[in-house]
């Protein structure tokens, strides 16, 4: 029985806690779509691939909370809490990712968030 697009969103959340690239990838199209709001979006598995390869370089340890989520046919938004340890700094990460689903892959997500919670939590404090 094929998955739907919730089902494929809560298992793509779930997997980022192994920090797995490679299986992070299988969740996607060839030509999908990524876009972290605060920055220009990664089109296509290669751009894709990178920009989950930039995060997971410098991470510890992830774990992805969804706090609410809502589909309606092939569209899924997940308001989620990203608990992230990198650096030795913690972020908790409110924020909402908006999947659009062909099949059972992600053809386009797109996550709206606060980068500067994101940045206060992760930049170190200036020396005194």
């Amino acid at each position: 029985m094929p998955r739907t697009p919730s089902e494929v969103v809560r298992e793509f959340c779930a997997a980022w806690s192994r920090l797995d690239t490679d299986e992070l990838m299988t969740f996607f199209t060839d030509d999908a779509v990524y876009h972290n709001m605060p920055g220009p979006p990664a089109r296509g598995s290669t751009a894709v691939r990178k920009t989950i390869d930039g995060f997971l370089r410098g991470w510890q340890r992830t774990t992805w909370e969804i706090v609410n989520l809502a589909s309606e046919r092939n569209l899924v938004f997940a308001e989620r809490v990203d608990r992230t340890d990198a650096a030795g700094r913690h972020v908790d990460l409110p924020l909402v990712g908006v999947f659009e689903i062909e099949g059972e892959k992600i053809r386009a997500w797109r996550d709206y968030f606060d980068m500067g919670t994101y940045v206060r939590a992760m930049t170190p404090p200036a020396a005194t």
